[in-house]
């Protein structure tokens, strides 16, 4: 789970090195993991429902022992703060979890346009 602490960490790197200016819109990326597409597909039509845009489900390549995860990649142009951050990160655990999915796996960030 994201931390609190780790989203203050995060803004702070990007506002020091980002070579764009995080008061401004951004494109978020988020993403999500289970073993099972079918409840990724269901995910995504309630995130898409939200607002969000389905960039794609991919599946991994397994490892030894494990077997292969499917991922869920939706992303959203928003600003974020520290705060809002973090409240998006505590609604996407609960989703994944109201879904049923192993994981909400975090986010990427990258400018707009």
């Amino acid at each position: 789970m994201i931390t609190k602490e780790e989203m203050v960490a995060l803004f702070a790197d990007m506002k020091q090195n980002a070579p764009w200016d995080i008061t401004k819109p951004l494109l978020w990326g988020y993403f999500f993991a289970d073993a099972d597409k079918a409840k990724l597909e269901g995910a995504a039509t309630a995130l898409k429902a939200k607002g969000y845009q389905l960039v794609g489900i991919y599946d991994s390549k397994p490892e030894a022992g494990n077997p292969a995860l499917w991922w869920l990649h939706i992303e959203k142009v928003e600003k974020h703060t520290v705060d809002t951050l973090h409240a998006r990160n505590q609604e996407f655990y609960k989703l994944a979890e109201e879904h049923q999915l192993e994981s909400y796996d975090g986010m990427d960030v990258g400018p707009a346009a």
